[in-house]
């Protein structure tokens, strides 16, 4: 490698992990609060606290990193540019192309983070994150059999047991919701057993009664029921459900089988775009790299500042997930159009080239200008 692309590479290093650093560090806080307030209330402990935020860290991680690598790029090459390195390189006979052969480095050694990541330490931490999950919805469904308790599962949420025989079914049973401030439901039942389901444990409450209280008009209506299904899959999470599609490894993606498919009830097309997705969104890094660097050098020099190159980079990584976002649906309907999860990806990559394009003609002498004095001679 060069010297001037070392220079530049360590510039962007530098920058790149100071950017990273303080964005992850910020979507980190702001995920671990609205958590910590969830597992407090439930009463968990704060080794589960630190546990499950620092299992969410690869998936912040993996969100962050391209547009840590486009902040960088965009930081590295407006301080070159002002600096008037870049027209000291360019007047040395460099052109854009070669300027950017360091961004693409960059972008691949990004990419090269993101791709463990995603193959590798993602599935993980979403494995170890779901069965951490069901093990605390377990621990909570298991606090709610108490017998002769009020109990709090939830906000607004109050359950009362009046007895638990040896084989698990609930008597006398007592549940007032008043999340809504509508209305107030209380119910009352005979009995009730706790179902697990996928979509998180149902109590189905047998022979009782409901009372509506409408806060507005002051009215109570009642009805009553033979068995009703209450979904505490809402207040505790999910219980005993199979693994998702992200949870799969990329050997199990590559070659999935039917067990696999029923067990994450996903379709085929959902796990070969999540394949393709491993890789292009790794990659990702190299073409948000190079549309920043490309978009500032197709700008020219201007006296008031370089705002709006940023701006045409911004918007042009606004159209490229715009696009991802809309191919993403096709993509999953299909497995034979998993490859349009590549075309924001080549998209994007095209437009860099384009500006760089553009600014190598733009810093390019006109032919005429450049020949009349050998032609001519000195006037």
């Amino acid at each position: 490698m060069a010297r001037l692309d070392r220079y530049i590479l360590s510039q962007l290093l530098r920058v790149f992990a100071f950017f990273s650093l303080v964005l992850v560090s910020v979507y980190w806080v702001n995920r671990a609060a609205r958590l910590f307030d969830q597992l407090i209330s439930d009463g968990q402990p704060m080794l589960v606290f630190l546990e499950l935020t620092a299992l969410s860290l690869p998936m912040l991680i993996r969100t962050v990193l391209p547009v840590a690598a486009f902040v960088a790029t965009v930081y590295v090459t407006q301080n070159m540019l002002r600096s008037n390195e870049m027209a000291v390189l360019q007047a040395a006979g460099l052109s854009p192309y070669r300027l950017a052969r360091p961004v693409v480095h960059f972008g691949l050694i990004v990419a090269g983070f993101l791709l463990v990541l995603m193959h590798f330490l993602i599935p993980t931490a979403y494995s170890q994150l779901s069965q951490r999950q069901n093990e605390i919805a377990q621990n909570i469904t298991a606090g709610l059999l108490q017998q002769g308790v009020f109990q709090h599962p939830g906000g607004g949420i109050t359950f009362f047991i009046a007895d638990i025989s040896p084989e698990g079914v609930l008597s006398g049973i007592f549940l007032s919701d008043t999340r809504s401030f509508a209305q107030r439901i209380d119910y009352t039942a005979r009995t009730a057993l706790i179902v697990p389901e996928a979509s998180g444990p149902k109590l189905v409450m047998i022979d009782g009664f409901a009372q509506i209280h409408d806060s507005r008009s002051g009215r109570l209506a009642t009805t009553t029921f033979s068995d009703f299904t209450y979904d505490l899959g809402a207040l505790i999470g999910p219980l005993g459900r199979g693994r998702t599609v992200p949870e799969m490894s990329t050997l199990e993606l590559i070659f999935p089988d039917a067990a696999a498919i029923e067990e994450a009830r996903a379709t085929p097309a959902q796990l070969r775009f999540e394949l393709v997705s491993r890789f292009v969104d790794a990659f990702a890094a190299v073409a948000t790299a190079l549309i920043g660097f490309a978009a500032l050098m197709a700008g020219g020099f201007s006296r008031l500042g370089f705002w709006r190159q940023v701006v045409l980079a911004v918007v042009l990584l606004a159209l490229m997930q715009t696009v991802a976002n809309m191919l993403a649906g096709q993509a999953m309907r299909s497995a034979a159009l998993a490859w349009l999860g590549v075309v924001p990806l080549a998209g994007a990559v095209g437009v860099a080239m384009l500006l760089l394009h553009s600014a190598a003609r733009l810093r390019r002498p006109p032919r005429a200008a450049a020949a009349r004095p050998a032609a001519g001679g000195t006037p």
